[in-house]
């Protein structure tokens, strides 16, 4: 079994992969792996790489299973100690990988950790995909240490301590394979968006940490397939994200925060009719509320089985108030709404939220 495989998995991003690539192999391949898992590029992406990058070990999907089952089909295939999951839109630093190998091996209640995710347009700046972190608020919005809503901040070192957070990006994110596969992985059905978030909330249920070690630096293009403004992606963000909340919210909260969530989001599509992004968004999140419904009772058994294995040890954890370090991820989730936050308080940095 090797120590680390660092896997990339790609569709159609022959491009990406010649651009980064290089700078993967040439930080990494002394400490790690290097797979790339495809799944069914028509862009000639294997071919590419069997021709450039032939230390790099290929792994073939059969068709298209999107990031979530995508990602569960190569890793199927992978075996480590640790898993790096990379997007092929990463340029790496020097030792990226040595913060946080380090802190995991250390740190045996750490299931998951990410780096430090900057702009590769704008080098001084966060990347919004993750940034330096990532939480969620009582509804389930996601925002990051760095990036609130569309705010992203201007890197100076203000959240260079490593930090206990509630999700790992996706773009970069080290986990336990021994937590990935007890976890259930990525949840397939998901396709693409929240699958990160999805996996790393379960991770913290179970008594299981994720961290952010700022220590390591990587630079995310970010975009990826489904451009901003997509309706797509936006239908895929709020399906899942409603998935996500009905399966991982505890009795008491889910009534209540459902109903507020129908009302937020038509006001979200409603916006989306008056601020530019027009039809076919306002569209998409009418769709994934009703496609939500549809599919809701496929993901009963899931609930039950997350909520059963909800320690106690993890509900006092994360109910703790005490230290400045340990982050109050309940109070994250469920004391406040970042959209009141963000638009009423008019707090645009994290370093400003309660």
């Amino acid at each position: 079994m090797d120590k680390i495989a660092i896997v990339i998995l790609n569709w159609n991003g022959a491009g990406m992969m010649r651009k980064y690539l290089p700078s993967v192999i040439n930080h990494s391949a002394n400490d790690a792996v290097v797979y790339v898992g495809d799944n069914a590029s028509t862009d000639g992406s294997v071919e590419m790489l069997r021709k450039n990058f032939s230390n790099v070990r290929i792994i073939e999907n059969d068709k298209n299973y999107g990031f979530a089952e995508g990602y569960n089909k190569v890793l199927a295939h992978v075996e480590a100690e640790y898993y790096v999951l990379l997007n092929s839109d990463v340029e790496v630093t020097t030792d990226w990988l040595k913060p946080l190998v380090t802190f995991m091996d250390s740190h045996a209640d750490v299931a998951a950790c990410q780096p430090k995710l900057l702009s590769v347009a704008h080098p001084d700046r966060f990347e919004y995909a993750g940034a330096c972190g990532g939480f969620i608020d009582r509804y389930g919005y996601p925002f990051c240490r760095g990036r609130i809503f569309g705010t992203v901040e201007q890197d100076s070192g203000q959240y260079d301590t490593p930090m206990e957070i509630l999700w790992a990006t996706g773009a970069c994110m080290m986990i336990r394979s021994k937590d990935y596969w007890l976890s259930g992985g990525l949840d397939g059905r998901f396709f693409a968006h929240n699958e990160e978030i999805d996996l790393c909330w379960r991770l913290t249920l179970q008594g299981r940490k994720v961290y952010c070690l700022p220590q390591s630096r990587v630079y995310h293009v970010g975009g990826g397939t489904l451009p901003k403004g997509n309706p797509m992606k936006t239908y895929l963000n709020f399906r899942n994200n409603l998935t996500m909340l009905y399966k991982n919210l505890s009795d008491k909260d889910l009534r209540c925060v459902m109903r507020v969530r129908c009302v937020l989001d038509y006001v979200a599509a409603i916006q989306s009719l008056v601020t530019g992004f027009g039809l076919a968004d306002f569209k998409a999140i009418v769709r994934a509320r009703r496609d939500f419904k549809r599919w809701r009772c496929y993901f009963d058994d899931d609930r039950q089985r997350i909520q059963q294995s909800t320690t106690n040890a993890a509900i006092q954890r994360m109910q703790s108030k005490s230290g400045v370090d340990e982050v109050n991820i309940s109070a994250c989730r469920n004391d406040y709404s970042i959209l009141w936050q963000y638009y009423f308080h008019r707090r645009k940095y994290f370093s400003e939220l309660p």
